[in-house]
């Protein structure tokens, strides 16, 4: 089973989950050119070789419009409300340029001025004043998650790979309004910022997307400790949006002072993680260092370790109700909005109900990153009243997708092996096209291929 091990014993941000993926890969120069012409909005990115305490490694930058964000621009934070104030929603914490970038803003020193700080991106989650308080005014742009989808709509990707940016920004807005008690549709992101976290969780989906791993097992997260000085006075770190994602999740602090993992860091290691703990003993292919440019006592780095276990297998959740009062119509819209939100697998099965009656018992499989999210819809989108939960382990094939010549042009074919078994199938949406197109029945299709 190919399998990804993230070590983000200092943290993560997602600028330095982009270098780590990067070097699992032989032909990074060539992918950084493909993500560089995925269309994004005046942004560049480039890499460079890095050290950290005598390890070499890469660091990712991200230019916007031919500047790299710094401390001396509105961050790439988040606000709410019609009139954006900056200083309202995210006074919280260093900023993931601080961490990965260089920039430290402790409690008692934060460059010789006060701030509001908070959970930002790469340079980015780094939010001041409405009145800058450099002394500058500035007028910024902010971007909702309505312009968010509009943008990566117009990104050079496949559909999964849209659907997986979006479900990291709407994890992080989630965490937003759940900190500052307003709803979703009023968390708003800057325009610069916007452009920088767009690029990271871009990259991130796109090489994940690229190493296709069976699984991804996550370290427990160091967070930092400490406190950071804001505009409305001293909060803890890890920042509060941080800490909610992070729910759930092994975190730990430490001597070092300051944040080492970001809210999008956090967003991005908790959707993609098949599950936190140690390191499976595993035989290792690749390992990647992600390097930020801040020094500190540590390595600051996240080290990512590509290899192959077998017979591990990986931890699901399954989550079981009966229900005895929905349509037909009803269950099979809740099917398919579990299936969207990311559940694994969604069955039903007949069963008699409490007198007599005929009900159907709902099977959810999913991983338990995302077992909070799936919980809250199936009570949305179901009668029920109560929810089973079995935390099973499962072992699976290693799955990919293979495209193949055929009289009828390209059509892709799944590939399944591993345990001493490969199994093939076309893929059964390339086929109904065919049968479509060609008034031919999909069993005809088949047999010509």
């Amino acid at each position: 089973m190919k399998t990804l091990y993230l070590d983000c014993g200092m943290g993560a941000a997602g600028d330095m989950l982009t270098a780590a993926l990067l070097e699992l890969l032989p032909d990074r120069e060539k992918v950084m050119e493909e993500l560089n012409t995925l269309g994004i909005p005046g942004v560049e990115m480039a890499c460079e070789k890095a050290q950290k305490c005598g390890i070499g490694g890469t660091h990712v930058s991200v230019q916007v419009n031919g500047g790299e964000e710094s401390e001396e621009m509105y961050g790439g934070g988040y606000t709410h409300g019609a009139a954006h104030v900056h200083d309202h929603m995210h006074t919280t914490h260093e900023t993931e340029d601080d961490h990965a970038h260089g920039h430290t803003h402790e409690a008692e020193q934060i460059h010789g001025h006060e701030h509001a700080t908070h959970e930002a991106e790469h340079s980015h989650e780094h939010v001041h004043e409405a009145e800058h308080t450099h002394g500058h005014s500035h007028t910024h742009h902010h971007s909702g998650l309505h312009e968010i989808e509009h943008i990566v709509s117009g990104l050079s990707l496949s559909e999964r790979i849209r659907k997986d940016i979006l479900a990291v920004f709407g994890m992080i807005a989630e965490a937003e309004s759940h900190v500052h008690g307003v709803p979703v549709t009023d968390i708003h992101f800057h325009e610069v910022g916007t452009m920088d976290a767009v690029a990271d969780i871009t990259a991130v989906c796109v090489l994940m997307d690229r190493l296709a791993p069976d699984q991804v097992i996550v370290s427990p997260v160091h967070v930092g400790s400490g406190q950071v000085k804001c505009a409305h006075g001293i909060l803890p770190v890890p920042a509060p949006a941080t800490a909610y994602i992070l729910k759930d999740v092994p975190i730990y602090g430490g001597e070092i002072r300051g944040e080492l993992c970001t809210p999008t860091g956090a967003a991005l290691l908790k959707y993609f993680a098949s599950r936190f703990g140690v390191m499976p003993v595993m035989r290792t292919l690749a390992i990647g260092y992600g390097m930020g440019k801040k020094d500190f006592p540590a390595a600051n780095c996240v080290r990512a370790l590509l290899g192959e276990t077998e017979g591990a297998g990986d931890t699901v959740a399954e989550l079981v109700c009966n229900v005895d009062d929905m349509t037909a119509e009803a269950i099979g819209f809740a099917t398919e909005t579990l299936l969207t939100a990311g559940a694994l697998e969604v069955y039903t099965v007949a069963a008699g109900m409490k007198k007599s009656r005929p009900g159907t018992v709902l099977h959810v499989m999913c991983a338990e990153s995302v077992k909070d999210k799936i919980v809250e819809l199936i009570f949305k989108h179901t009668t029920t009243i109560g929810i089973r939960e079995n935390i099973s382990r499962r072992y699976t094939l290693a799955r990919s997708i293979r495209k193949v010549q055929t009289p009828y042009g390209e059509i892709r074919k799944k590939v399944s092996e591993g345990y001493g078994v490969m199994r093939e199938k076309y893929e059964y949406e390339d086929l109904a096209r065919i049968a479509r197109e060609r008034g031919m029945s999909i069993r005809e299709v088949e047999a010509s291929l």
